[in-house]
């Protein structure tokens, strides 16, 4: 048995297909498939049922994902142990981020490694919340940049900063040229949303629920391209979308797009940076982990460093 191979298993077991990893690994589907018949051979079983949509685990298959799962997280931290004990800190670090969140900071810190820390190899996913939990359990990532509607308190998460909500609008709209909006103004307006299932859509819902009406939503659409897109377009009448600050700030400065803060309730909303849950931080992710606090730090608590501030809201 051997880590290559034991990895491999893994993310067949969290791609839930075979023919998703061939694609990934741009190889052919008999090859990875062949390779996983030789460890179920030396594992003594099937560790796979094959279905009409691709593969699920079998009962032994669940068994040995939890414990080869955290044997390779041992070998990876028992490497990089002893290569931070030679002097040299190697290694990749699987990140997992809210696109909301990517931009500039992984620029940043790209370039605070490459600098002092060039052994770091970041591998990073884009996804949502929920995602990145499911991430975080299976351990596809080290570390997560995600966001709570709660400040977390545990061990597990470290607070980043504070994010408001915003009601964006196209320029020129008179309910978004104030700095703030009463959230109950939301009533009856055409809004473009997140898809359900998702926890922001949910405390959007809960908070409208909470005020007596339910939000209207002419068009959904999980991608916040789509939704800015469609606030700065229009379709022939005014849209609006519900967004937080790091998602609008350059089309606030180029002039795309409006937006006002809501209030009453403000759904302020919290990010965090969540550890690995499968055991301790490795010496790279202490690094990347650390990298980051230092970042938002100096960038005044935000994880941008063009914050949005009050000179782009009300007063236009």
């Amino acid at each position: 048995m051997n880590v290559a191979m034991v990895r491999l298993f893994l993310e067949v077991a969290e791609a839930g297909g075979i023919s998703k990893v061939a694609a990934r690994r741009q190889t052919v589907q008999s090859h990875i498939s062949r390779q996983i018949t030789e460890f179920e051979a030396l594992c003594g079983g099937p560790l796979f049922r094959r279905t009409g949509r691709g593969v699920v685990l079998t009962e032994l298959g669940a068994r040995a994902a939890v414990r080869l799962r955290a044997w390779v997280h041992e070998t990876e931290q028992l490497t990089q142990d002893l290569r931070a004990d030679a002097g040299q800190l190697l290694g990749q670090v699987r990140l997992g981020i809210i696109p909301s969140a990517a931009h500039p900071l992984l620029t940043r810190l790209h370039e605070r490694l490459e600098a002092a820390q060039p052994g770091i190899q970041l591998d990073v996913a884009e996804a949502q919340g929920t995602e990145l939990d499911a991430m975080l359990d299976s351990g596809a990532v080290d570390l997560a940049i995600l966001i709570r509607f709660r400040k977390p308190a545990g061990g597990e998460e470290i607070p980043l900063c504070v994010a408001q909500t915003y009601l964006v609008s196209a320029p020129g709209d008179e309910l978004t040229r104030q700095p703030t909006v009463p959230f109950s103004r939301l009533a009856d307006l055409p809004l473009v949303l997140p898809r359900r299932p998702s926890h922001w859509r949910s405390a959007l819902d809960d908070a409208a629920r909470g005020l007596g009406f339910q939000l209207r939503a002419v068009l959904e659409a999980d991608s916040l391209t789509v939704q800015r897109e469609l606030v700065a377009r229009g379709t022939g009448r005014p849209l609006y979308s519900v967004l937080g600050p790091y998602s609008i700030t350059h089309d606030l400065r180029s002039g795309r797009l409006q937006a006002s803060r809501l209030v009453q309730p403000d759904l302020r909303r919290h990010l965090a940076l969540a550890l690995p849950r499968h055991g301790k931080l490795s010496p790279p992710c202490r690094v990347v982990a650390q990298t980051i606090q230092e970042l938002v730090a100096s960038w005044g608590g935000h994880i941008t460093d063009e914050p949005l501030n009050d000179e782009l809201l009300g007063a236009r």
